[in-house]
C-alpha cells in the first residue's frame, strides 16, 4: 500500500476531459497523492457531473463533494484544473458588475491559489480558460495551451512558450505548469509530482 503524502485537488466541471480522468485517478494515487475533486455545488451536498461525450457518448461520470467556497489552497500539495470545456463552465458568474472583477468561486479560490507559490498550480489544453477570467492571474507568466485558446491566453497577458509552430508541449514557470493537450497527461503528471516534491524537500530544510 502507498503511504499518501498529501492531497491533490483538482477543479471540475461538465464536459471534463476524461483522458486526464483517468490518468490523474491511476498516476497520483500510485504516487502518495490522493486526487480530490472539486467544484461549486450550488447549495448541493453533491453534484454528478460527466466527460467530453469523445466517442458520441459520456463515458465518464465523477461525483463531487467538495465545495469550493468551503476548502482553501493551503489544504493541498497542489491545484489543477482539468482540462476542456469545465474550465469555462467553472468560470461562470450568475450576476456581474461593470468593472468588477470575476466573483465565480472557482476564480476566486484560483485567485488565492495563485497567490500562494508553495501550492504548485497546473493546467493542461484548455483549463488556462478559467486563469483568462482574471488578467492577474496569467500577466507576465510563461505557459502553454491548446491552439485554439491561444488568442485567449494571450490577451489575458501571459506568454506563449512556442515550439516552432507549434505551441510547446510543457512549459514551468515557478509554480505554474502547463501542458498543450490531454497527448502530454503522462510527462505533465511526473513533473508535477517532481515539483511537488521539490516543495515539500525545501520546506523540510527550512525547518532543520
Amino acid at each position: 500500500m502507498v503511504e499518501m503524502k498529501g492531497k491533490i485537488g483538482v477543479l471540475i466541471e461538465e464536459h471534463f476531459d476524461q483522458t486526464e480522468y483517468r490518468l490523474f485517478n491511476d498516476y497520483f494515487p500510485k504516487h502518495g497523492y490522493a486526487v480530490e475533486y472539486i467544484s461549486h455545488l450550488w447549495g448541493n451536498a453533491e453534484l454528478t457531473f460527466g466527460s467530453n461525450p469523445d466517442n458520441g457518448y459520456v463515458e465518464e461520470h465523477v461525483t463531487v463533494t467538495t465545495e469550493v467556497n468551503q476548502v482553501s489552497p493551503a489544504d493541498y500539495a497542489g491545484i489543477i484544473v482539468i482540462g476542456a470545456y469545465a474550465s469555462d463552465r467553472l468560470r461562470y458568474q450568475v450576476s456581474i458588475k461593470k468593472g468588477q472583477k470575476n466573483q465565480a468561486p472557482a476564480v476566486v479560490f484560483l485567485r488565492n491559489a495563485m497567490a500562494n507559490p508553495s501550492v504548485k498550480k497546473g493546467a493542461i489544453c484548455h483549463s488556462l480558460w478559467l486563469f483568462c477570467a482574471d488578467r492577474d492571474l496569467l500577466e507576465g507568466r510563461q505557459v502553454t495551451c491548446a491552439h485554439n485558446i491561444v488568442c485567449d491566453v494571450e490577451n489575458a497577458g501571459a506568454e506563449i512558450v512556442y515550439e516552432g509552430d507549434e505551441t510547446a508541449p510543457l512549459v514551468v514557470d515557478g509554480d505554474l505548469i502547463t501542458a498543450k493537450h490531454p497527448g502530454v497527461t503522462d510527462l505533465f503528471m511526473e513533473t508535477f509530482v517532481q515539483a511537488i516534491e521539490q516543495e515539500q524537500q525545501r520546506k523540510l530544510e527550512m525547518v532543520h
